[in-house]
């Protein structure tokens, strides 16, 4: 039997993204999230929560775009402090030595240093209670070269990605290869 614990934000894992945007003055900023994944295939679009609140929000209302940057492990301690501060109060850039670049496809700034980012323009805006979810198009991913198999698709054992455990606020790196996805599962279909 299980034990019960009631409703609690501790689905797990949860994605490590860092939102950039605008803000109202056209400084890019930058924000870590851990509400977001992956929404719709066709047109391809993922979904980003984020409080009304938070120093990012209106410039994403305003600029109808956001990037999701995903660092890798070596970019651990950038990425909680981007959590950790407001963009009205440090300029997150200068703090951590990272370079903003303009966005290409949307108009929002991403991470130059990262390995993985997401181009997203709003087409969906959902008040959820605390948050408001933004689903955001994806417009484009970049990655860089030194991450991609020999396909051309990012390796998640290059790019080197982590988690985030929301119970115990807590950061994971990704652990082993298990195998093929619509594979493994195939020792219980019928012939």
């Amino acid at each position: 039997m299980k034990t019960s614990l009631g409703p609690k934000i501790l689905a797990q894992p949860s994605p490590v993204w860092v939102i950039g945007s605008y803000d109202r003055k056209g400084n890019p900023n930058v924000m870590t999230s851990a509400w977001c994944g992956i929404c719709c295939s066709k047109p391809p679009c993922l979904a980003v929560s984020i409080q009304t609140p938070r120093y990012s929000f209106p410039g994403i209302m305003e600029h109808k775009a956001f990037t999701v940057n995903i660092g890798s492990v070596d970019q651990i301690n950038a990425v909680d402090y981007f959590g950790m501060v407001s963009g009205s109060k440090e300029d997150k850039f200068k703090a951590t030595g990272l370079t903003p670049v303009r966005g290409e496809k949307v108009d929002a700034p991403y991470i130059d240093e990262f390995p993985l980012i997401v181009e997203c323009k709003v087409v969906g805006v959902n008040e959820l209670g605390v948050h408001t979810q933004f689903v955001g198009e994806i417009m484009d991913v970049k990655a860089d070269p030194s991450v991609l198999d020999g396909k051309g698709t990012p390796d998640i054992a290059k790019v080197r990605p982590f988690v985030f455990t929301p119970g115990n606020r807590a950061y994971h790196a990704i652990g082993d290869y298990l195998g093929q996805g619509f594979d493994l599962g195939k020792i219980f279909m019928t012939k």
